[in-house]
């Protein structure tokens, strides 16, 4: 089997050197890397030329200005090489055993797609280890995102995606129509089409995410839209566990509200939401085995929660309201 690491990128120098430094580390060698970047200038490109000749693996660079994130992923694919193509974002860290983890997975489970895991590096800010909890806990999205206990079907996504050259095919790669939540329209596609998907659960990588809250906010927003605009293409695929942050920001309003109209309702739900906080701050705590982290962790799990449940509400309300068939720019 060969490989071929696909990274779309537009600036952040620093995180990109780190994704590229570590795979130099990688085991295996089977492997191709190709890195489509959008960055408008050439702040980028001397980082990126840096490993064209590292010694470990071969590294192809598609430039163009502001290329947008599944037509860079398109054109990664369309000089590919490999039998098995993996999608990655550029903020990520890839461990030095991935690879050989995706191998010995397919060498015993025949797949057409796969996914794995995110993960905190020890390296991380705390911050960025609560934003990675909150997007990844089985009381907020449900564990959807790669966990071995999850609600729901699983569909890889696009930070940790593997697909064989064969199935993205036959699937037409991603659809550029979509600007946000492109990697799931994918999976849908895929597994609409009748291929098999998997999670590889010690495929994991170290995912940074957003560093402040406000571009975490911001993130989560498109997410919760996106999410109406997938529903919309894809029948059935608009499930309970997408409904909970709507209704968690929505309860967020009632509950105030009751503060000054009916106060035996407003304590009941405080000590409902003081009951799903401590939830998270122990399970957190232990997780990341430690208590700032633990605490860190309501505060981005009500802005993921928030986020999503706002992007959620407002395309809904443009789409099927207001007779928007565009719904909310993303």
């Amino acid at each position: 089997m060969f490989f071929s690491l696909i990274a779309p990128t537009f600036g952040r120098p620093e995180e990109v050197t780190e994704f590229l430094e570590s795979l130099t580390h990688q085991n295996a060698t089977n492997f191709e890397v190709i890195i489509a970047d959008g960055t408008p200038d050439d702040s980028l490109r001397p980082e990126l030329k840096r490993f064209e000749n590292n010694g470990k693996y071969e590294l192809t660079i598609i430039y163009e200005q502001y290329l947008p994130v599944s037509d860079a992923r398109n054109r990664g694919a369309e000089v590919a090489k490999g039998d098995y193509i993996i999608f990655l974002d550029s903020d990520c860290i890839i461990p030095k055993n991935y690879l050989n983890e995706i191998i010995t997975f397919l060498e015993k489970n025949k797949v057409d797609a796969f996914g794995g895991p995110d993960a905190a590096h020890e390296s991380f800010t705390d911050l960025q280890k609560a934003i990675s909890y909150s997007m990844t806990s089985l009381f907020t999205t449900g564990g959807i995102r790669g966990k071995e206990k999850h609600v729901g079907e699983y569909h890889p996504r696009g930070f940790n995606m593997g697909i064989s050259a064969k199935a993205f095919k036959a699937v037409n790669g991603y659809d550029t129509n979509f600007r946000c939540g492109e990697d799931v329209e994918l999976s849908m596609r895929i597994i609409e089409a009748g291929f098999k998907t998997a999670l590889i659960p010690k495929a994991y990588v170290y995912h940074k995410r957003r560093t402040t809250l406000k571009k975490f906010y911001k993130q989560v927003f498109r997410f919760g839209a996106a999410r109406i605009n997938l529903a919309r293409k894809h029948k059935g695929q608009l499930k309970l566990t997408h409904f909970f942050p709507y209704f968690f920001t929505k309860m967020l309003f009632f509950w105030l509200l009751f503060a000054f109209i009916y106060l035996p309702i407003f304590y009941l739900i405080t000590v409902g939401y003081l009951l799903y906080f401590a939830a998270i701050l122990i399970d957190s705590t232990i997780q990341n085995n430690s208590l700032k982290v633990g605490v860190l962790s309501i505060a981005t799990s009500v802005t993921q929660l928030v986020g999503y449940g706002i992007g959620f509400g407002r395309n809904w309300f443009a789409i099927y309201i207001m007779g928007d068939r565009r719904g909310i720019k993303l």
